[in-house]
């Protein structure tokens, strides 16, 4: 699963690294599990422990390290699911809050992990992006007031504007 070119996002977890994996391939049906590495006698980890998990969803590579507690997830780094349709969007956003997932405002959601996921039904990016910007402000008011983003809710304002 290695490459000499392409990018890898690296995410750090506090010891779950392998059933982070695990849960996004339950999540995400289109990926699969690589190279599994482990703590040996040099540390920093016990010997025998899940040092990093490489993992591939929806073609993107990842890579799990079980560093420890300094670096817990924030907001700052989130990742777009962007959705062929409402069937799929309700899918996501649900099976993220599931199982102590957090819901927050405006298409964004924690997993029960910590990582940030924003889930965009169609239409909802070019909505807010609308060159009328009477539109595009109709539209971003009643997003701001979502938790779970509604593009039909969000084209309703915007035509109405």
């Amino acid at each position: 699963m290695s490459s000499s070119n392409g990018f890898t996002t690296c995410l750090w977890f506090d010891g779950d690294a392998e059933a982070a994996a695990d849960y996004y391939l339950s999540v995400f049906k289109d990926g699969r599990i690589g190279r599994i590495g482990r703590y040996n006698e040099a540390g920093p980890g016990p010997a025998g422990e899940v040092m990093v998990v490489e993992f591939e969803i929806n073609g993107q590579k990842f890579i799990g390290l079980n560093g420890g507690p300094q670096f817990p997830f924030t907001e700052a780094i989130s990742f777009q699911i962007h959705c062929a349709d409402e069937t799929e969007s309700d899918y996501y956003y649900d099976a993220l809050t599931r199982d102590g997932g957090e819901e927050s405002a405006c298409g964004w959601v924690k997993d029960k992990f910590g990582v940030s996921w924003q889930v965009i039904p169609p239409g909802a990016i070019d909505l807010i992006s609308d060159p009328d910007p009477k539109r595009a402000a109709a539209a971003t008011a009643a997003m701001m007031k979502m938790k779970k983003l509604d593009a039909a809710e969000m084209r309703r304002a915007a035509d109405a504007a």
